[in-house]
C-alpha cells in the first residue's frame, strides 16, 4: 500500500456540484439534493483500503450519530475498478449493505469528483457548512491500523464546534491512507 496524505482543499472553498451513482438507492443523486442546512460530511472512501477498514465501523456510528443531528454523511468512492475490482459498485453495495451505512455510497467512474475535491486518498474527509463552504478537511483521528482503536476524534470535534456555533481548530491534520487509484 501506498502511503499518501491528503491535499488540503482551502478552507472557504465552495464544494464542487456533483452527481454521481448511489449504489444503496440505485439512483442517481446530487450534491444538492443531499446536502444538509446544518453541516454535509463528504468523505472519499474505498472497499480495499486498510486504512478505510480500520475507521469503517466507528464511521458508521460517527455518521449515525451526527445524522440524527441534521448533518448529512457522503460516501464517494473514486477508484479505479478495472485495476481494484473490488471497490466496483456491486461490491459497493454489498459493503454497504452489510456495514449498515445509512448515508449514500456514491460511484465516482470518470474520477471527476475526486479531481475536483482535491481528494488524494483513502479515506479523505470534507465538512461543509450549511452554505456549502469547506470548514474542515483532513484526517477522521490520528489513529492508523495496527496503532491504536479508531475514535473519530479530529472529526467529532469540527462537528461539535459547527453544532454549537463555535470556530473549527485552525490547525487541521492531513488525512493519511492509500492513494486514490487513478486511471
Amino acid at each position: 500500500m501506498a502511503l499518501t496524505q491528503s491535499n488540503m482543499m482551502e478552507l472557504g472553498t465552495k464544494a464542487p456540484d456533483f452527481t454521481l451513482f448511489d449504489t444503496v438507492s440505485k439512483k442517481q443523486i446530487s450534491l444538492s439534493q443531499l446536502k444538509s442546512n446544518t453541516a454535509t460530511v463528504v468523505t472519499f472512501i474505498c472497499n480495499h483500503c486498510p486504512f478505510v477498514h480500520h475507521i469503517n465501523h466507528k464511521f458508521v456510528e460517527v455518521a449515525n450519530e451526527y445524522q440524527a443531528k441534521g448533518i448529512q454523511f457522503i460516501a464517494i468512492s473514486s477508484n479505479d475498478v478495472e485495476y481494484f475490482p473490488e471497490d466496483g459498485p456491486e461490491m459497493m453495495t454489498h459493503v454497504a449493505q452489510s456495514l449498515n451505512y445509512s448515508f449514500p455510497y456514491l460511484y465516482d467512474e470518470t474520477q471527476t469528483v475526486a479531481k475536483a475535491y482535491q481528494a488524494e486518498c483513502t479515506p479523505d474527509f470534507f465538512v461543509f457548512d450549511d452554505n456549502l463552504k469547506l470548514a474542515y478537511r483532513g484526517r477522521f483521528d490520528e489513529s492508523r491500523p495496527n496503532m491504536g482503536s479508531a475514535s473519530g476524534r479530529d472529526l467529532t470535534n469540527a462537528l461539535d464546534a459547527m453544532l454549537n456555533n463555535k470556530d473549527i481548530a485552525k490547525v487541521q491534520y492531513p488525512s493519511i491512507g492509500c492513494s486514490i487509484k487513478w486511471k
